[in-house]
């Protein structure tokens, strides 16, 4: 004789302390489930509004997964408002989540990064700034030696230069001197010409100044700067430093045209925080889909995982609460015969006795209106079979079921225990 056992003494189960701790399981991980998403949602919504949202939502969580677990009906639309609810509790979850982690990794990170990408800049200009002065110098030092020649010699304008910016102080000396026409005479000692190669002389010296200035400025910035310290001062002590070079002199003496300056980075490329938390939710998932880390993976499965859990604890102790299929039809059995439901079930096992092959069976002659309704339902279910011995007509049990019912008693109702006879009185 088959049977379909598949409630396998889930009564039996529920009544076990296990069930109660699986509950108290889900309601737990459904808090932590409702703070993630509620901190996700804060970042859109007003603190009330995401409070209120969040809790619908995780209530809704638990008890539809509750109602799966015992309803036999529309389970597939309560399947599809679980996921639709669970995709959006995961997904604020996860920001919260995300942002938690990223406040505490994502600084670091992003100081770091700035600080080397800095240094890369730093370098790129430190070698800018070396040639530009060791050419300035040159400059410098020829220009010295040409105001001297023009004090003993004169005519030095006059001459050629292989250097570009030597071949064009000449020229400006030249057209300089040609606005004196007429009273001033071509040659040597102190005059025009001596003064004005003597001023520029000079102001190459400066511009070798300021650049061999920004250079050691540069340096001590390079020594002060630290890999954790924040954004916004690295970048505010660089740009000081950065903005203080003069590229133009820098350009003039190198003589190379335009030079391609090292793009310092931007704040916003390099920024600790955000500056609103919706900017945290859209990069979470931005980088999640396009680029992401292991953060962003821990991230997402710790959210799923959650609500995941919630759902299978749930799913596993809503019977407890809500009560087995056969504990509902005894109870239902138990309203048609007027009675407790607990001394309906009692009266019903007084009942039950042995078959030929041991299997528990009752008989059918012996039964009250609401246990024929009982034995009827499960019979229908493939929890019972009927066979006939003797005259006589039999409901055989299947085992599971029979043990189920048992361990039902073992938290007898205070009615049943106040009034024992209370069966056998009626009957």
């Amino acid at each position: 004789m088959a049977y379909v056992s598949s409630h396998n003494g889930s009564q039996a189960s529920a009544n076990r302390p296990l069930v109660k701790v699986l509950f108290l399981a889900s309601c737990l991980l459904s808090i932590v489930s409702f703070y993630t998403t509620e901190q996700g949602m804060a970042l859109y919504l007003n603190n009330w509004f995401s409070i209120l949202a969040a809790l619908g939502i995780q209530l809704s969580l638990v008890m539809v997964a509750w109602m799966i677990g015992f309803s036999k009906g529309s389970r597939g639309l309560l399947i599809a408002v679980y996921a639709i609810t669970a995709t959006v509790s995961i997904g604020f979850s996860y920001v919260s989540l995300y942002t938690w982690f990223a406040s505490r990794e994502r600084p670091a990170t992003v100081q770091r990064t700035l600080y080397d990408h800095l240094g890369t800049v730093s370098t790129d200009t430190e070698r800018i700034l070396t040639g530009a002065v060791a050419e300035g110098r040159k400059h410098a030092l020829a220009l010295e030696e040409m105001t001297t020649a023009e004090r003993d010699h004169g005519f030095i304008s006059k001459a050629q230069d292989s250097d570009p910016y030597l071949a064009g102080v000449r020229e400006a000396v030249g057209r300089e001197a040609e606005t004196y026409s007429g009273t001033v005479r071509e040659g040597s000692g102190s005059g025009p010409r001596y003064t004005a190669f003597e001023r520029y002389a000079k102001i190459a010296r400066q511009s070798v100044g300021q650049m061999e200035a920004s250079q050691r400025a540069l340096a001590d910035v390079r020594a002060q700067l630290k890999p954790l310290d924040p954004t916004e001062k690295q970048l505010r002590v660089f740009h000081q430093v950065y903005d203080a070079i003069p590229w133009s002199d820098v350009e003039q003496t190198l003589h190379q045209g335009k030079i391609e300056r090292p793009v310092v980075p931007a704040y916003s490329d390099f920024i600790d925080q955000s500056v609103s938390g919706q900017e945290d939710l859209m990069r979470s998932f931005t980088e999640l889909f396009t680029a992401p880390t292991p953060r962003h993976i821990f991230s997402f499965t710790l959210a799923a995982f959650i609500d995941i859990i919630v759902f299978l604890l749930a799913y596993a102790s809503g019977p407890y609460f809500f009560g087995s299929p056969e504990q509902r039809w005894y109870t239902a059995g138990a309203a048609l015969d007027a009675t407790h439901d607990q001394v309906f079930l009692r009266d019903f096992l007084r009942k039950v006795e042995a078959g030929p092959r041991g299997l528990p069976r009752v008989d059918a002659a012996r039964l009250t209106p609401g246990e024929i309704q009982f034995c009827l339902q499960l019979a229908a279910k493939n929890m019972a079979s009927q066979e006939a011995q003797d005259g006589h007509f039999y409901y055989v049990l299947d085992g599971n079921l029979h043990e189920s019912l048992l361990e039902s008693l073992d938290a007898g109702s205070p009615h049943m225990r106040s009034n024992p006879r209370s069966s056998a009185a009626e009957a």
